[in-house]
This record gives C-alpha cells, sequence and structure tokens, in this order.
C-alpha cells in the first residue's frame, strides 16, 4: 500500500541525522503513522502519533487553540501548523508533522472540494505548509493521496536540507 522506496529514504535520511518524527493528524486518520510504523527500523525514528477526529480531541490532546478552531471547522493552514508544532513537544521529536482536512464532501457545511492543509516543522520551527489538493474520489483514495504527498514533500525537505 506504502511505496516502500520512499519510506526506506526518508527512514535512511532520519537515521543518518539521528533525527525523529512524530505526527498529528486528522484526515489521513492513522495513515501516516501506518506508513512510518511500516519503514525498516521505524523504531529508530518514529516517536509515535496522535489521530484526533474532532475538534474537541484536537483542542484536549493536541492543544489547539479551540476559537479559531471553531471558526474554521479545525481546519485551516494555522491549525496544521499548530499540530505540527505542539506533537514535537507532546512526543519530544525533532520534526512534526500536522495534517487536517478533507476526505469526504461535506454539503451541509458548504465543503464541496476536498483539500488538506499540511504542515512540517523542524525544532517547533515551521519548515515548509500548504494545501493539497487530490484529483482522486472521496474517502480512503484520498486519505491515501494526502498520505503519500505528505510523504514526499517530507522526503524532499530531508534530502534538501542535508
Amino acid at each position: 500500500m506504502f511505496d516502500k522506496e520512499l519510506l526506506n529514504r526518508v527512514a535512511g535520511a532520519l537515521k543518518k541525522t539521528h533525527r525523529s518524527v512524530a505526527v498529528a493528524e486528522s484526515v489521513t486518520a492513522g495513515l501516516l503513522q501506518a506508513a512510518f510504523s511500516n519503514a525498516k527500523e521505524a523504531s529508530l525514528f518514529f516517536q509515535g502519533g496522535i489521530t484526533a477526529y474532532n475538534l474537541g480531541q484536537k483542542c484536549r490532546h493536541l492543544l489547539i487553540e479551540p476559537l479559531h478552531a471553531i471558526e474554521c471547522d479545525c481546519v485551516s493552514k494555522k491549525i496544521a501548523e499548530e499540530l505540527s508544532r505542539n506533537i514535537c513537544s507532546i512526543f519530544l521529536s525533532d520534526y512534526g508533522i500536522g495534517i487536517t482536512g478533507y476526505a469526504a464532501k461535506v454539503p451541509e457545511k458548504k465543503i464541496n472540494d476536498l483539500y488538506a492543509y499540511y504542515s512540517i516543522c523542524l525544532n517547533k520551527e515551521i519548515i515548509e505548509s500548504g494545501i493539497i489538493k487530490p484529483d482522486q474520489e472521496e474517502g480512503f483514495p484520498a486519505q491515501l493521496y494526502y498520505t503519500e504527498t505528505v510523504l514526499e514533500k517530507f522526503d524532499n525537505l530531508l534530502h534538501k536540507n542535508k
């Protein structure tokens, strides 16, 4: 399911630099954690992660600021950046990855397009954040697309910042 070559490149770069990563995810529902845990010698660099799927749990466990979270349904660049920073503190990791968004349309909330905001930080400093818009269908295909895209972006950063 996951690109093993990509995972092994990421794992190799993290092990070589003796750095660790933790993940705070929502829209990907644990797929980033599953991907990292499937890399070779994952315990040498993967600290773990938290999947928080609703506003209350994101505020409680990932320390997301609640007023902004309510205003944007917990989906914004700011939320993704808070997720990536806060997961570093919670898991004592060098890198933090945060992702939040929509893998399904929510017409009652006027969400008719799929998108996710992601953020990657190093030592609590944001080094990249942005939006991902899949061409995939709703549900699992969109979640898998988000996961693969974030892993590719992380891999690019790791090899750019050597």
